[in-house]
Formats: C-alpha cells, structure tokens, sequence
C-alpha cells in the first residue's frame, strides 16, 4: 500500500493526490480503461488541471476483489454505478465502499457518493422524509405490503392520479402512474415510466400485487400525488457538494400515454435535455431556493454534513401549482446520487472544485 504522505494537490511536496472514478463493466472494459476513453473525459481533464491524478477504474462483482485493492491506494472515489444496471444492482458494490472508506489509506477517507448517504437522499424515502420543506407534495410512505393494502386503494379512490415509486431504482423502473377506471368496480390504468411501455388496465388487485416485490429490494414504496403540469418538462437542478453547479430542463414523456402512433414513434421520445449554467437566468429562483432554503434543510432532516454531501448529485423538480402572484412552484420527484451523468458544462470544474476541498479538509486534519 502507498506509504508517501498525503498533501493538497496544488502544494509542490511529494505527490499528486489520486482519486479512482469508478464505473461499471465488463473485463474488457476494464482492460481497456483510459481517461480519453472514458465518457467522464471532461473530469478527467478538470481534476488533472486541478493537479489530480485521476484513475479510471471499471468495477464488476466478477473482479471485485481487484478492485477492492486498487481502491485501497487511493485517495477518494467518485463512484458513477446505477442502483439496477442489466439486472444487476449495487448489493455487492456498496460493503466493498463502505470497506475502503474505512480502511483507506486516509485517516479520514472520503467515498462519494458513500453508500449510507445515498441510503438518506439518493433514495426515493427521501420524498417523504423531506415532504415538510417547500419542494414538497402530498406524499406517503408504504413500509410493508399490508399497509400498502390497506391504505392506498382509498388514497387513490379519494385523491386522483397517484404515482408510485420503489425506492430505489433508475431509468423510471419502478415508477408508476396510477389512476382509477370510472365505472369500474376496482379497475386502475396504469402506465410505467420505462421508455416504451403502454397504458394498461387491470384489477387494482392485480397491480398491487405486482408492487409486492418492490418491498424485498427497497423496503418500502412512496406514493406522490400526479403533477398535472409534467408536460412542460423536468427540470433537473446539478449540485457538487451544496453549490449548484448547473440545470437541465427536458420535455420528459414518461409518465404520458405515448401518441396513438405507438410508444416507439419519434413523437412518443423525450426532447433533448439542454443544459444551462448555475448563473442561467430563468433557474434563479431555484437557485436560491436550494442553497439558501432546502440544501441546508435537507442536511439537517438527514444528518448529514457538507463534507458528506456528494461531489456530484442532482434533484429532479417538476412544476408545481403557480402561487397566489402566478409565480412557478417546484416538487422534487427524485435526487440521484448513485450516478449523476450526463452533466452541464460547467460541473467538471464544480466537481474538481469539490474533490479538492474534501482533499485540503483531510490533509489539514492530519489524513
């Protein structure tokens, strides 16, 4: 295991600092690995600008053992996995971070995202543990199949359109709209948020029962009321640590019935996502409102502090109802931790920013 000291990565002592970006793939893939070659090629370039050394490092459950000790020699991680990828998920993955944020060559090692933080905000729990800040809806949570067989059936019949999420999960598996049939004796629409699926009607019965499996892997479902203003897109806030870094806005077509041209038809796909930087004009406002108000929040209702918040991280917002003044309101619909990517122009250097903050905090600390 290296043994030189560690310094802040623009001092002119001994070495560099290295920091693994992690990803998943195949043996290939790792044999492969390179910063050009990478699709996070712009982190790259920004940490090395920064005076860190980067190293790609490409993980499966096949070879963790390798990767367990390529990861000891490092400085940090920056962990780019999705909570389900293939079929495959981060059960494996997540005690082989949690073992080298612990036994790391740091005295204070720093993993991000590290799983326990991802467990507090990267999950969709945290929609309702965080339901009383202003980004807030009405939200509940099912922490057991009887209770989501006792409680939802009435919510629905009585509110309007749900939408249910396992909590945890990516790529809209898991994500349901759900809405009565009217003049139907217990029959509900339904339409996935996965890219392609069509409505369905079915037994409400029926659909719960396919909701039971999500309770083994997430433990629990969240139940939020439908945003009627979706149509007019998602916009998705890019934060390192507790600064924003950039947006995104996106005519997303999840959660819409697809055009009767089917849900492959190029009028069925979402627009593109185009970006803007932390300064753009018309995300001002929220701007504001997630450093001043709900990032200090949120740390607070999950304990968790600034140095643990992840280096790269993203809230998902859709508009809510305009207020009393007509001005736009926002209601998270999901944060992601696990593996924000693509991103703005402008986050590389806020990630690099970050990574050498957290360095300098563990090298005045004695790391």
């Amino acid at each position: 295991m290296d043994t030189e000291p560690h310094t802040h990565p623009r001092s002119n002592t001994a070495r560099r600092s290295r920091i693994a970006i992690l990803s998943r793939g195949d043996a290939a893939a790792r044999h492969d690995a390179t910063a050009q070659n990478s699709r996070f090629v712009r982190v790259f370039e920004a940490l090395d600008a920064s005076g860190i050394e980067a190293i790609p490092v490409v993980y499966d459950e096949t070879f963790a053992d390798l990767v367990r000790n390529q990861l000891l020699t490092m400085d940090g991680v920056l962990v780019w996995v999705d909570p389900i990828h293939q079929g495959k998920t981060r059960a494996a993955l997540d005690p082989l971070l949690r073992e080298v944020a612990a036994k790391g060559p740091m005295k204070r090692p720093w993993v991000s995202a590290h799983p326990d933080v991802i467990l507090k905000m990267g999950v969709k729990d945290v929609l309702y543990r965080t339901r009383h800040l202003g980004w807030g809806a009405d939200t509940h949570r099912y922490a057991s199949v009887e209770a989501f067989r006792a409680e939802f059936p009435s919510r629905l019949c009585t509110v309007g359109p749900r939408v249910l999420k396992q909590n945890r999960g990516n790529g809209g598996q898991g994500v349901w709209k759900v809405e009565a049939v009217p003049g139907t004796d217990a029959a509900v629409r339904v339409l996935h948020a996965l890219r392609g699926s069509r409505p369905e009607e079915m037994p409400l019965d029926a659909f719960m029962a396919r909701c039971e499996p999500y309770f083994g892997w997430g433990g629990c479902i969240i139940d939020q009321t439908f945003q009627p203003r979706l149509p007019e897109g998602m916009i998705r806030c890019y934060v390192s640590g507790s600064k924003v870094a950039g947006f995104g806005h996106q005519l997303i077509k999840a959660l819409i019935p697809p055009p009767p041209e089917g849900p492959d038809s190029p009028e069925a796909q979402p627009g593109p996502r185009i970006m803007h930087g932390p300064d753009a004009a018309q995300f001002q406002r929220l701007r504001r409102l997630m450093e001043d108000e709900w990032i200090p929040r949120m740390m607070e209702t999950l304990t968790i502090d600034e140095a643990s918040l992840p280096v790269i991280w993203d809230a998902d917002f859709l508009y809510g109802p305009r207020d009393t003044d007509g001005a736009d309101t926002y209601v998270l619909c999901e944060i992601n931790a696990s593996s924000c990517f693509a991103i703005p122009d402008e986050a590389p250097a806020a990630i690099a920013r970050t990574v050498s903050e957290r360095i300098g905090r563990n090298v005045e600390s004695g790391g």
